[in-house]
């Protein structure tokens, strides 16, 4: 696969990706019952967060949203669509888990697909992947004062660690970027929206009767 196909695939994924992220942030906005402006900055924040740190981490500057400016557009759009079609959800707080799964394995592709094309050492492209996929939900979090994803019982960065880490692996097998994406998108997502259904989670670390 040519380079010109491989930068368009991870394009294209990451503009879905924002997209998706960005209709989780305006799925937390509508919980909060924000105005239209509120939506906007947390739709934005949560869909272009992760990547904003992955470019300052790996020193690409200026940001990816800065010479794309699409990529803001797109934010604000799915933002206002989310803002009108909010109240039609029966259940706000599961549209926006189930986004948010989507945005987290997309995003954890794109991350370590980049970081990858920077010449990084796959250790850090895996790590660059995570960050991606966690980062914006995070900021959301922190912004509309809510309890940390991270602190969610079920499985949520080990989901991206996997799905980073299955990308890497398949990139390095030569299998193709089609098949890579969706081999890694199929772990990532798989074992996030097992961990949304069944519950999974890893041992928690409990302090030892003092």
């Amino acid at each position: 696969m040519t380079g010109l196909n491989l930068g368009s695939i991870i394009n294209w994924i990451g503009l879905f990706g924002i997209a998706v992220f960005a209709i989780s942030g305006s799925l937390e906005a509508a919980r909060k019952e924000m105005d239209i402006l509120g939506f906007l900055l947390i739709g934005s924040v949560t869909g272009l967060g992760g990547g904003t740190l992955r470019d300052l981490l790996l020193g690409a500057t200026p940001v990816y949203w800065v010479q794309q400016p699409e990529m803001v557009m797109i934010c604000l759009v799915a933002s206002v669509v989310t803002y009108f079609m909010a109240p039609y959800l029966a259940s706000r707080y599961r549209a926006l888990i189930w986004m948010d799964a989507i945005g987290l394995a997309t995003f954890c592709i794109t991350g370590t697909a980049i970081a990858l094309n920077q010449g990084v050492a796959p250790l850090i492209a895996v790590c660059m992947g995570v960050m991606s996929a966690t980062f914006g939900g995070i900021i959301r979090d922190v912004l509309c004062a809510e309890s940390l994803v991270l602190s969610s019982r079920e499985l949520y960065v080990t989901a991206a660690v996997a799905g980073a880490s299955a990308y890497l692996l398949l990139r390095l097998a030569s299998v193709g970027e089609t098949v890579a994406t969706l081999g890694a998108f199929a772990v990532g997502f798989g074992l996030r929206s097992a961990a949304i259904l069944f519950g999974l989670k890893l041992p928690r670390y409990r302090c030892p009767d003092t």
